[in-house]
C-alpha cells in the first residue's frame, strides 16, 4: 500500500465494466467508491442508468449515488466540491478512495479545478430548451449578441452549448465566456492514479446492445412510468437524454418499441464514443483492456509501479 497513490481514479465509456472492477479493487485494497456519473446521482432512476444493484453497493461503500431528485439541478462544480468532502473523509478513515465514472467533466473539475456558474432557474431552462426545439437559428443569432466570444467558440448547430451559454446569460445577466475568465477553484489536493477500460469498438457496442436490451427485460419502462407518476417531466434535464427520452416518445405513441430499443442503442454508442473522445485526449491516462481475463489484477500492477 505505501507505493500507491492517495486516489485511483477508474474511467471510460458506458458499458466498459468500470462498476464491477471498481468493486473489486475496492474489495482488495480496502477502498471505497465516489461515482463520477452524471445520472446515477438521481432518485429513482435505477434501470436507465445502470446503477450498481442493491447488492454490490451492499458489498462496497459508494458514495454521491442516489442523493437529489431529478428535477433537481447540479452541476460538475457542485460534485468536485462533495467528492471533496468525501475524498477527504475516506483518507481520515485510512481506506483508498476510487473515483468510477464516465462523466469527463467532473472528472475534470474535480482534479483539475473548476469556474463557479449561476444556478439556472428550471422555467429558464425549460423555455429556452423549447425556444430551441422550434428554431435553434434564432436562439444561436441571439447568442452571437449577448456573448459573441462563446458563441465563436462552438458550432451554430450545438444546440448542448448554445442552450447552455443563453441560460448563463439570461440567469445571471453576465456573459458564460465572462464566468470562464474567472480564476478556478482549485483541484482537489491528492495524488492520484488515472487508470482507463479500452474495449475494442465492435465489442462495446456489441455490449451496449446487449444491456440496452437487459435494461428492457429488466423493467426501463415501468421505471420510466414510474417516474411520470411521481410528477417528473420528461423535459427535465434528468431525463431528456438517452435512456428515458426514448421510453418516453414511445409511451406518447410517437415512435415503437422496436425503434425505441434500436434509437436507445444509437444514442448510447455515440455518446460512448464522445467519452473516448473525451478521456483519449487526457495523457494523465494509462489503457488497461478491458476483456483482460483480470482487469484488477492488471490495474494493482499498474499501481505498484507507479
Amino acid at each position: 500500500m505505501a507505493s500507491f497513490p492517495d486516489i485511483l481514479v477508474i474511467a471510460g465509456p458506458t458499458a466498459s465494466g468500470k462498476t464491477s472492477v471498481g468493486i473489486e479493487l475496492a474489495q482488495r485494497i480496502d477502498g471505497e467508491i465516489i461515482s463520477a456519473d452524471a445520472r446515477q446521482i438521481y432518485r429513482f432512476m435505477d434501470i436507465g442508468t445502470a446503477k450498481p444493484t442493491t447488492e454490490e453497493r451492499a458489498a462496497t461503500r459508494h458514495h454521491l449515488i442516489d442523493f437529489i431528485n431529478p428535477d433537481e439541478d447540479y452541476s460538475a462544480g457542485q460534485f468536485a466540491e462533495d467528492a471533496s468532502a468525501v475524498i477527504g473523509d475516506i483518507l481520515r478513515r485510512g481506506k483508498m478512495p476510487i473515483v468510477v465514472g464516465g462523466a469527463g467533466l467532473y472528472i475534470r473539475a474535480l482534479f483539475d479545478g473548476f469556474s463557479p456558474m449561476p444556478k439556472i432557474p428550471i422555467e429558464v431552462r425549460a423555455r429556452l430548451k423549447e425556444e430551441g426545439r422550434d428554431c435553434l437559428p434564432a436562439l444561436y443569432k441571439r447568442l452571437c449578441e449577448v456573448d459573441p466570444e462563446w458563441a465563436a467558440k462552438i458550432q451554430a448547430t450545438d444546440t448542448q452549448r448554445i442552450l447552455r451559454g443563453l441560460e448563463v446569460y439570461e440567469a445571471s445577466g453576465k456573459p458564460l465566456s465572462e464566468y470562464q475568465k474567472v480564476s478556478p477553484i482549485p483541484p482537489i489536493r491528492h495524488k492520484a492514479s488515472y487508470l482507463g477500460l479500452h474495449w475494442e469498438r465492435e465489442v462495446l457496442y456489441d455490449r451496449i446492445n446487449a444491456r440496452a436490451c437487459l435494461m428492457f427485460e429488466n423493467g426501463l419502462i415501468k421505471e420510466a412510468k414510474s417516474l411520470r407518476d411521481r410528477g417528473y417531466s420528461s423535459d427535465l434535464n434528468a431525463l431528456n437524454a438517452f435512456g428515458y427520452r426514448e421510453i418516453f416518445q414511445y409511451l406518447d405513441g410517437e415512435t415503437t418499441l422496436d425503434r425505441a430499443l434500436a434509437d436507445l442503442q444509437q444514442g448510447t454508442r455515440r455518446y460512448a464514443k464522445r467519452q473516448m473522445t473525451f478521456f483519449r485526449r487526457d495523457k494523465r491516462f494509462r489503457w488497461v483492456d478491458g476483456s483482460d481475463g483480470d482487469v484488477a489484477d492488471v490495474i494493482l500492477q499498474n499501481l505498484e509501479t507507479c
